[in-house]
């Protein structure tokens, strides 16, 4: 039972790992944020920092070398969103497949109990939705968790705790056992079968026991109380600055004096281990393996205790309240006061009419959705519920499935089109209502951002749906939302400026392939975030640096299926001028007769007459390299501007050979260096650097001489760019010689860049070749270390370089 020998003492500590959805409505895609630098995505930076951190967490010994890695979701209850884990398992496989093993090995440890939670879909504020709605999120939390752990949840995260005795009732129709709340919301307590209540708010509630609450249709659901001192302690006051001072704090949250079984269990952000405290998984590791090896309790999960240990008491609640707002679920409907603090001058009262506009764009779209709907589906509603199927799969057979099912008949393309329309406008409908688009201080967050593009994929749906436009409506409810940053002013001009640009559909799909497709080559058939391109005739011209292309394709959505066959020209004048046009593809004469008239007044280097007829041809379809999605835009002006930024590298780097023995001179005699001189210099060394780093091969002795000259100059590096260069450098090496172990030159070459590390002034991460090194200590050291021991020479040279290789990777080799 459990882990560990001590079976009346129980640790259970939960991590809500979760991320709000980033994804583009449009392309389904998260697209490049630059505020995430030097990561393409908070997903994807988050995860390094925590997410990966945690499923092979470090502890050390006293000299801080690594002994063991450990999965650490394998000893805690955890559950993680399912719009995060979705990316998980498309983004980073690795350490998806890490948390399914860890569910996997829990049931070993915890009597047979998983330690995964599931999660209501898409983290919306339960007591503030409406019935129909908090119905589909528990049903497509509890699908997608049966999809990826492949067996029934026994608990379910409420997001933000939020609760009321409804959303329990609906949890407990499901089989969901328990789910976990903040101490503050209990209201009193009883013995069960006792009559007398006991008042336990103000967080009173004693949390190191179960709970049975009655609810309202006759049905029970047990509930646990985190330790609101300690989980406060872990997530902000620093206890996770030490492990073994975290383990000491949650035992002695144990009474001494009471002679019967207790649960501490503490409950804060995933995040809080890695992301919000560096190295907060390896404390979370020692802290749970200290109190293993010390026998002072039995690590355990929520399912287990309560099959050892059912409640003895009753509890009732307070509804309508939550672990982050002192207010109950206010923060996610008014400003109340609740922010991060971070902006005391700023007020939230854009939160009332961000919630009004979104709950009129609901409640006005469910009738006709609803009557449209019959039209296709045996019931609208019971379809959505089942939709989750296609969101998880979305395979032609996946969807003939699905409508085998819910469809009212077989249904024609075009009506299958439709329905899974009006799906997708249910989704969004739901993925509006994410709760951190209130969460925060400011009405142009990106997360807030992000719910109004929600907004507008429904509104442009129900438009092509309904054929009426409720976008003005709209438009007048959210502009009663004033954002606290004048240039953005308020909902109506941040829908403007974030949203419409935003929107998609096969002719602007069509525009970003007819544009980029002047920088690359793609094939006949080809995939564009979640659009499919097929090919129908391409034809390019060049005149000096100048290009034109014409062609069509046909582009169809992988989501609802709609497609579009379009004509496309485009000319490229050699630099970021581009002017381009799309048309409904009109029949091959008028196509033919397109594509002559601007072959030939190209081929006459005629590039006004050009411009006129992609004009006369394509009306006001025109688009240019503002038409590209944002990470093939990046792309594309890095290529473009790569000769410009030659040019001004030659010059910098002229200006730096020249003023470099006077700028040492300079700081000789402690005079500062002309501006002109500092920024050549430091724009030159730090281009050297990186330079060296992506090299073929390592050259150690240029690195210290540019190093050197770094120093002489007073120079401030980019460490964040040099680090993220040359860590990315010896992760590629590491998996070469993970898949060549008896590569010496790898070993070698591995050994040379890790070398490297002792003497640069900033730390790289080294988390990835530690995990290599780790798992090829476990797997392949003990294979040739016997071939070494029975006197195989390059054995004994292999084993005396990754020996040394662990020294500089700071592992500890038995």
């Amino acid at each position: 039972m459990g882990i560990g020998l001590k079976t009346d003492k129980f640790v259970c500590i939960h991590g809500h790992f979760y991320q709000p959805p980033r994804e583009n409505p449009w392309l389904e895609e998260i697209e490049l944020q630059d505020s995430a630098h030097p990561y393409h995505d908070w997903n994807e930076k988050i995860t390094a920092e925590c997410y990966a951190t945690n499923a092979v967490s470090r502890i050390l010994d006293h000299e801080g070398k690594i002994i063991e890695v450990v999965n650490n979701y394998s000893k805690i209850s955890f559950n993680f969103g399912p719009t995060l884990i979705a990316w998980l398992e498309k983004k980073s496989p690795d350490v998806y497949q890490a948390i399914l093993e860890a569910d996997r090995v829990s049931q070993k440890n915890f009597s047979g109990h998983g330690s995964a939670l599931a999660q209501v879909y898409n983290h919306i504020i339960m007591p503030l939705a409406n019935p129909r709605d908090k119905y589909t999120q528990v049903v497509w939390g509890i699908r997608d968790f049966e999809r990826r752990f492949g067996r029934k949840p026994e608990g379910i995260w409420l997001p933000e705790t939020a609760v009321d005795l409804q959303t329990l009732d609906i949890l407990s129709d499901f089989g969901i056992r328990f789910t976990i709340l903040s101490p503050h919301q209990a209201s009193r307590v009883r013995t069960i079968g006792a009559r007398t209540w006991r008042d336990v708010s103000g967080g009173r509630v004693d949390p190191t026991m179960a709970y049975d609450l009655n609810l309202p249709s006759g049905k029970k659901i047990n509930l646990f109380f985190y330790d609101g001192a300690i989980s406060r302690a872990v997530a902000f006051e620093g206890l996770l600055s030490s492990g073994e001072n975290f383990a000491h704090r949650l035992i002695g949250a144990f009474n001494k004096e009471r002679d019967c079984y207790e649960i501490v269990t503490i409950a804060t952000d995933g995040e809080t281990y890695g992301h919000h405290h560096r190295f907060g998984d390896m404390a979370l590791a020692y802290a749970l393996q200290y109190i293993e090896t010390n026998n002072l309790a039995s690590l355990t999960n929520y399912g287990e205790y309560l099959e050892k240990h059912p409640p003895t008491y009753q509890v009732e609640i307070f509804e309508r309240t939550s672990w982050s707002c002192a207010h109950g679920v206010e923060r996610w409907r008014r400003g109340c006061g609740c922010n991060s603090g971070r902006h005391p001058e700023w007020n939230q009262s854009w939160r009332a009419p961000l919630r009004e506009s979104l709950d009129w764009i609901r409640d006005t779209l469910s009738p006709p959705y609803e009557k449209k709907g019959r039209q296709f589906l045996k019931d609208p509603w019971a379809a959505r519920d089942g939709y989750i199927q296609v969101i998880l799969d979305r395979s032609p057979e996946s969807v003939e499935g699905f409508l085998s099912q819910y469809a009212t008949h077989k249904l024609s393309e075009p009506d299958k089109i439709t329905a899974l329309k009006l799906l997708e406008l249910q989704r969004h409908a739901m993925l509006m209502y994410t709760s951190c688009g209130w969460f925060f201080d400011e009405l142009s967050g990106i997360e807030t951002v992000q719910i109004i593009q929600y907004a507008g994929r429904v509104l442009q749906l129900a438009e092509e749906l309904f054929d009426d436009s409720f976008e003005p409506h709209f438009l007048e409810l959210i502009k009663q939302a004033k954002s606290n940053i004048p240039e953005h002013r308020d909902g109506r001009r941040i829908y403007e400026k974030f949203v419409k640009p935003a929107m998609v559909d096969c002719k602007k799909a069509v525009a970003h392939y007819a544009v980029s497709s002047l920088f690359e080559e793609y094939p006949e058939r080809t995939k564009i975030y979640c659009y499919t391109s097929d090919r129908e005739d391409y034809q390019s011209f060049e005149t000096g640096k100048a290009k034109l292309i014409v062609g069509r394709v046909k582009m169809t959505s992988e989501i609802t299926g709609e497609s579009d066959l379009l004509s496309f020209g485009v000319l490229h004048f050699g630099d970021h001028n581009v002017n381009g046009g799309i048309r409904k593809f009109q029949g091959e004469e008028t196509y033919k007769t397109r594509v002559k008239e601007l072959s030939d007044a190209f081929k006459r280097a005629d590039f006004p007459d050009v411009i006129r007829l992609l004009d006369k041809h394509f009306g006001e379809s025109t688009y240019s390299l503002r038409s590209l999605f944002r990470d093939e835009q990046r792309k594309i002006l890095n290529l473009l501007f790569e000769s410009t930024l030659t040019e001004a590298e030659a010059i910098y780097r002229q200006l730096y050979e020249r003023s470099a023995p006077m700028m040492r001179f300079l700081t000789d005699l402690h005079i500062p260096s002309p501006k002109a001189f500092y920024t050549a210099a430091e724009f030159v060394l730090n281009s050297n650097l990186r330079r060296a780093f992506e090299s073929e091969k390592i050259d150690l002795e240029r690195i210290q001489t540019l190093l050197e000259e770094v120093r002489l100059e007073g120079v401030t590096l980019d460490a964040e760019t040099l680090e993220y260069t040359l860590r990315r450098r010896i992760e590629r090496l590491a998996e070469l010689f993970f898949a060549n172990p008896t590569d010496l030159s790898l070993l070698e070459a591995l050994g040379t860049s890790l070398d490297l590390t002792r003497s640069l002034p900033f730390l790289v991460n080294l988390w990835k070749p530690q995990n290599a090194y780790y798992k090829m200590l476990k797997t392949v050291y003990p294979e040739i270390l016997k071939q070494a021991e029975r006197g195989d020479k390059s054995a004994r040279v292999w084993i005396s370089k990754f020996t040394s290789l662990g020294e500089i990777l700071s592992i500890r080799v038995r």
